[in-house]
């Protein structure tokens, strides 16, 4: 007879066909990780031989293949009748006796003297497709404890195979039933229920962004996780800089954690997530940055992408991984092209959560509450209800959206929207009570990490790009603009040559929401309800400070990580007076002014009095992401520095708080958007590493006209003789000094004669809004080709 049971110690990943790719890939692990700090419970596993020896001894196989045989193929109505036929036959047979003693043999000499608690999972494999994966189609059964309980679990895995998802599952992948063995894994217990557990993915699952370890963290077992119950903790982590030894945590989103399931004397319960418990993150950065090195040990050893589960004991304090596969969403795809979406416009959102895919599409509403709803979703429509597990599989195939009240981004929701292909947003925390059924909707999830849901029908605009055959340009570097790090991984996926413009008030906006004076100032804030509100947002930071700082340089990091090691070059912050104001706590610290555009701006604030302490945070977040994260790409630029001597004051203050440019490679940049940035630009060459032309303010200010008035509007032109004249004044004059000169603005992809222009006046960069990248890069690619049959363009004279 062949093996009945096998040990983990005995089993490898080439053993896939005889114990299943979640048990072989233990075993595995268990043999050839140790060494490399992993931690895997002990086990061992039934093999395909146990499992057709138990369907042979109880002559199970003929009456299954009949029982299938009468399914409804077509409409498969009588699905649910099917599968509980099958089920009881499997329930109600008999363990062959030598079976129940292989394993109970293995299950005391894992255990030893007093039996220990075990999860018993299945795993499923087919004989002639020893590599198909079914995962989530069948059963597990957690904290089993003695013999007698632990041969019923492995029975009631027998029966899984065929519950009704199962069943289905295989026909729409025309897998031939009585192929299919199911083997059971029965691994020692983690006692997570007492401390915490997650999901892992060695890439990020959204864009495909291969360089970041994405972790998920809950109290209490993994399943809350899994069916979508709770929105957990999310921890991004750098591969790159993380094997620098850096501090490689790039982004920290607390989840609400409203429940934790646990064990009590009838199996697994949910119970309220004790308030202290809610607030605070589940694992400490140590933690973070082990497992983010257990994932990379696991990428490198399987040789291709990787998610994974793990555990934290609470009786031993010890973390382990109790499963792991290769990713199959992202793997398959093939790089070089990519479908963006985009909205016509924006109407009136009804609730937000996490954006799962980057796709939007409107449809009808159908609230469901469970799989025996199935009948009431027609195809076409959205589904919005609690939460989802496996049963609710075969329902997805009708469905074009995915909208939950619970879960993150790796909950069932979120991996089945993507294996489809659809759009999802988990998280909503109260979508099904502001969605009405049959509520024609529109859900987006082409706007960033977070995911809305609008009320009606909103046109989309869909475009399929190839870039695969795409070539940059080779004199003049095609750069970006970002300000959202939701974005950045996305955008990253596009041809080019770095970031040209990070505008770092889109993080303040929306990832902090504090005026930063604010935050210093805390203690004795005059408005109570800003003060509580801030109270409220900061409970985690004794120094609120610290708050601004963190978050800003996770924004920064982001969008860094996102392109490393290409440049990416901050522009510290340029909000205007009227806008610092609208942040909270803001109105306490913001004069009043009659232009704000032409006033209290860029600068002049970094020194002055009543900004210089929030300047001196901004200076703190870069240096945290240069020297603690390791970002190195990261460049400063200065935005709307008036003289000369303001741009030595704002060097001074930089340099004093561990900001010195040319120290460790740190480069410094102007905005050149004032006519006296290049009337004087030798001298300002002389302090700056370069220039970056600002056409908006750069044409505003030469032609006098206010950009946001209607009734001027149609004078605003940045291909005005005056304007050209001074573009490629400093042109010439930064050519002359040495230095760098870029351009950020819509015009170079809009207007091929603008590109012609810079490229003909041999600018070193252009930076463009993502939207306007592709055709930019052919502008600059048609400007070059015509420079070499042209000669070299005459000085335009003021």
């Amino acid at each position: 007879m062949n093996m009945l049971v096998k040990p983990f110690s005995a089993i490898r990943l080439t053993d896939v066909p005889e114990v299943g790719g979640k048990n072989a890939s233990l075993g595995e692990m268990r043999s050839n990780l140790a060494s490399k700090g992993l931690r895997v419970p002990d086990g061992f596993s039934t093999t395909a031989a146990a499992f057709r020896y138990f369907l042979a001894e109880n002559k199970l196989s003929d009456r299954l293949e009949n029982l299938l045989r009468s399914l409804d193929r077509k409409d498969y109505t009588n699905l649910a009748d099917v599968g509980a036929a099958a089920r009881s036959l499997i329930l109600n047979s008999f363990m062959p006796a030598d079976l129940a003693k292989a394993i109970t043999v293995a299950y005391h000499q894992l255990s030893g003297a007093t039996p220990i608690g075990v999860a018993v999972r299945s795993s499923a494999t087919a004989e002639d497709l020893p590599d198909a994966s079914f995962a989530g189609q069948h059963e597990s059964y957690l904290h089993i404890q003695g013999t007698q309980a632990l041969l019923e679990a492995v029975k009631k895995c027998y029966a899984s195979l065929f519950t009704d998802r199962a069943i289905k599952y295989r026909e729409d992948h025309h897998f031939d039933h009585h192929k299919v063995a199911l083997c059971v894994g029965v691994q020692q217990m983690v006692r997570a229920d007492l401390a915490c557990s997650g999901v892992g993915f060695t890439l990020e699952p959204e864009s495909g962004f291969r360089e970041v370890v994405l972790i998920t963290a809950t109290w209490g077992l993994g399943e809350n996780i899994v069916q979508g119950l709770v929105s957990p903790d999310e921890y991004l982590v750098f591969k790159p800089t993380l094997q620098q030894n850096k501090q490689a945590i790039i982004q920290r989103n607390k989840g609400s954690k409203k429940e934790m399931m646990i064990y009590d004397d009838h199996g697994t319960i949910n119970v309220p997530t004790p308030v202290e418990k809610q607030q605070r993150y589940v694992l400490s950065d140590s933690e973070i940055t082990a497992l983010a090195q257990w994932g990379i040990a696991l990428e490198q050893h399987y040789q291709c992408p990787m998610d994974f589960e793990w555990a934290k004991d609470g009786i031993d304090g010890k973390i382990y991984l109790i499963q792991a596969r290769p990713e199959t969403i992202h793997s398959r795809k093939l790089p070089g092209n990519a479908t963006t979406f985009r909205l016509s416009a924006k109407g009136n959102a009804i609730v937000s959560g996490n954006a799962i895919g980057t796709q939007a599409v409107s449809g009808i509403a159908r609230l469901i509450t469970s799989p025996a709803d199935a009948a009431r979703l027609n195809k076409g429509e959205i589904i919005v209800t609690a939460n989802t597990s496996p049963d609710w599989d075969p329902l997805f195939k009708k469905a074009v959206a995915i909208v939950t009240n619970g879960g993150g981004r790796t909950s069932h929701a979120a991996i089945v929207a993507r294996e489809m292909g659809m759009p999802a947003i988990t998280g909503t925390i109260n979508g099904t009570a502001l969605i009405q059924d049959g509520q024609l909707i529109t859900v987006s999830c082409c706007e960033g990490k977070t995911g809305y849901v609008y009320d009606g029908a909103i046109s989309i605009e869909s475009k399929t790009i190839d870039f695969s055959e795409m070539k940059m340009p080779e004199h003049t570097n095609a750069m970006l603009i970002v300000s959202d790090p939701e974005q950045a991984f996305q955008l990253s996926l596009l041809p080019n040559n770095g970031v040209g413009l990070l505008r770092m008030e889109f993080i303040i906006t929306r990832h902090i929401g504090i005026h930063p004076m604010a935050l210093i100032h805390h203690a004795v804030l005059k408005d109570a309800q800003a003060k509580r509100a801030i109270e409220n947002q900061t409970k985690d930071y004794t120094d609120k400070s610290k708050f601004f700082i963190e978050r800003l340089s996770e924004g920064i990091a982001t969008i860094a990580a996102a392109f490393y090691p290409k440049e990416v070059i901050v522009r510290m912050s340029d909000f205007k007076t009227n806008e610092y104001a609208q942040l909270l706590g803001g109105k306490e610290f913001e004069p009043l002014e009659e232009n704000p555009m032409l006033g209290f701006r860029g600068a002049s604030r970094y020194y002055h009095p009543l900004y210089q302490p929030a300047f001196e945070l901004e200076c703190a977040a870069i240096r945290r992401v240069r020297n603690n994260m390791g970002f190195t790409n990261v460049k400063a630029m200065i935005p709307f520095c008036r003289t000369m001597q303001e741009g030595i004051q704002v060097l001074e203050i930089m340099a004093c708080h561990g900001l010195k440019r040319g120290e460790h490679d740190f480069e410094v940049y102007v905005m050149a958007e004032i006519p006296s940035n290049i009337l004087q630009a030798e001298k300002f060459a002389s302090i700056f590493d370069g220039f970056s032309i600002g056409s908006n303010d750069l044409t505003q200010l030469t032609l006098g006209i206010d950009r946001d008035s209607q009734l001027v509007a149609p004078l605003f032109n940045e291909e005005d003789p005056a304007v050209l004249q001074l573009i490629s004044l400093l042109l010439e004059k930064a050519k002359k000094c040495g230095v760098k000169a870029g351009l950020c603005g819509q015009a170079p992809s809009d207007i091929p004669s603008f590109a012609t222009f810079l490229v003909a006046h041999g600018i070193n960069s252009i930076s463009f809004n993502p939207d306007a990248l592709l055709q930019g890069i052919e502008n600059i690619r048609t400007a070059e080709q015509q420079q070499e049959t042209r000669p070299a363009p005459l000085p335009v004279l003021l």
